[in-house]
């Protein structure tokens, strides 16, 4: 069985693979997962907002991100706490997503 910095990783990496349709770059490196644990039983629990209480996808990219999580080797269940606090800003994307959108 994988370890849990191991199944960690495979999340993160297929966290990556989610996109804001209205940006052009992925949730992990927009800064809007906060956090990626998992349990020795590889359960995992993400913590992650969304750009905005507004944002027009509220009702479907958290199912997403769950559906992905959920489909990584090693992962046996996935808890998915949507949080407002801290609210996203601009400063929590990483240096490769500003620079993909010319903020750098």
């Amino acid at each position: 069985m994988a370890s849990s910095d191991e199944i960690r990783s495979e999340v993160i990496q297929t966290l990556k693979t989610v996109y804001d349709p209205e940006i052009p770059v992925d949730i992990y490196e927009l800064g809007l997962i906060y956090a990626v644990e998992v349990g020795e039983a590889g359960e995992v629990a993400i913590r992650m907002t969304l750009t905005s209480p507004m944002c027009p996808v509220a009702e479907t990219l958290p199912p997403e991100v769950e559906n992905k999580a959920r489909g990584v080797p090693g992962v046996s269940d996935v808890t998915l706490d949507l949080v407002w606090d801290p609210p996203w800003n601009p400063g929590m994307m990483s240096a490769a997503a500003r620079l993909e959108l010319g903020m750098e």
